[in-house]
């Protein structure tokens, strides 16, 4: 009976198999379960991830093979598996994630599984709209050409009333500021209304907007249930907001879809901030990987997301840092290793990465160093903190920005600039943990 059993997942390898044009590929790392072979377990993947049961069938129509995913190619504990395309529906993210991302993690058989890349083929991502406005139609918006667009939450990040937290708004954009970003779990409080919010923030960066005579926006949370979400987008449109936040992980990929085209009607954009994804992306034996996430969200339409800074608080290596970023912003992405496939993303526009968590302006030159130009900087606590208050402290954030566009030091910056050389003698260049 077990030999029988094994047979059948067996037949989802294929060591010679070559991947249509039109397959998905998806890349995996496994381990496992002790007494399961190698083949038996990249057989039960590809297996449970399409057409495949727990043992053979009685009669099966000659068709369905067309239909089994194929485990292709193995190196060490990473395994290819290809997927025909009449598996997937058009347009439909949620019934991908079910599919790849399903009921094989749950596999007693393997020991550790984890989904770390996905290549997309033009005839499975011409049913998604992508991005509504890019890299460059967000720096059009906000009418910067060249250096990373900056943002800050008021911290604590929870706590302050409307009005405090949009005077500490109004600050950050009179430093230099182009954002001001509510955090993950601040939305609609009993201290803190989410239209109360709104109102008072629309006046301050009115006020802000006309003694710079810049663009300053914000990324005002609208997470709650979808048809609430739709609602406070709405109001965010009529006061002149061009941007909302979405908490895109506990709302799911379904409400980002919905929320995605509502914006884009208003031609808004969406700020992705990825709370909970470390639930599922920070074992690095199982689960997901951040550049798959943030591969699915560029495809379904977010126009930035969070995705770690090497430097700061938060998990995430040079490395992972580097390959979401590739994944976000490039059209096509080479394949690197065990860690990232090939992908040609058409016409699906670019997303900005964000770089945020524990960051203070001696860290700015090491995450540009990373970054380069194109990514969304938040540098909160590290403005906040300032000996100076949080104006002084994006002041000095705008200066380290400026020293290495210019390939000064800091040291060197901080000469010239008095609120550059406080932060360095608080923070230093000190990594925070």
């Amino acid at each position: 009976m077990c030999a029988n059993k094994v047979e059948w997942y067996e037949k989802f390898v294929d060591f010679s198999y070559k991947p249509a044009k039109d397959d998905l590929v998806c890349l995996f790392y496994f381990e496992p379960d002790i007494g399961i072979s190698v083949k038996e377990a990249i057989g039960r993947i590809a297996s449970e991830s399409s057409t495949g049961t727990w043992t053979t069938l009685f009669k099966m129509p000659p068709r369905m093979k067309k239909l089994q995913a194929t485990a292709f190619h193995v190196d060490e504990n990473y395994v290819k598996v290809a997927y025909p395309l009449a598996l997937w529906e058009e347009g439909n993210a949620p019934q991908l994630l079910s599919g790849i991302a399903g009921n094989i993690f749950g596999m007693k058989a393997l020991r550790n599984l984890r989904l770390i890349d996905i290549m997309l083929p033009q005839a499975y991502i011409k049913h998604f709209k992508g991005p509504h406005h890019g890299m460059e139609g967000i720096r059009k918006m906000m009418g910067i050409k060249k250096r990373p667009l900056t943002g800050a939450v008021p911290k604590p990040k929870i706590g302050f009333s409307a009005a405090e937290h949009a005077q500490i708004g109004y600050e950050t954009w009179m430093g230099g500021f182009d954002f001001v970003k509510d955090d993950e779990n601040l939305t609609s409080t009993s201290f803190n209304r989410f239209e109360e919010r709104v109102k008072l923030m629309t006046k301050l960066r009115d006020k802000a907007e006309k003694e710079t005579g810049e663009v300053k926006s914000a990324f005002i949370n609208i997470t709650a249930e979808t048809e609430e979400m739709k609602k406070r987008a709405k109001m965010l449109h009529e006061y002149g907001w061009n941007y909302c936040m979405i908490d895109v992980v506990v709302t799911g990929h379904s409400s980002v879809m919905t929320l995605r085209d509502y914006t884009a009607d208003m031609n808004m954009a969406i700020h992705a901030h990825r709370a909970m994804h470390a639930t599922f992306d920070r074992n690095p034996k199982h689960g997901l990987t951040m550049q798959f996430l943030a591969k699915m969200m560029r495809l379904i339409g977010v126009s930035q997301i969070h995705s770690g800074t090497a430097v700061g608080k938060l998990v995430g290596d040079k490395r992972e840092v580097t390959t979401v970023a590739d994944t976000l912003r490039y059209r096509k992405v080479k394949a690197l290793g065990g860690h990232l496939l090939d992908q040609d993303w058409k016409h699906i526009k670019s997303a900005f990465p964000v770089s945020s968590g524990g960051l203070h302006p001696g860290l700015v030159p090491n995450v540009l160093d990373i970054y380069g130009e194109d990514l969304i900087l938040l540098v909160s606590g590290g403005i906040h903190g300032h000996p100076k208050g949080t104006r002084a402290g994006a002041m000095a954030t705008m200066a380290a920005i400026e020293a290495w566009q210019d390939g000064e030091t800091l040291n060197e910056k901080a000469k010239t600039s008095k609120e550059l050389a406080l932060a360095l003698e608080k923070w230093g260049h000190m990594k925070t943990k």
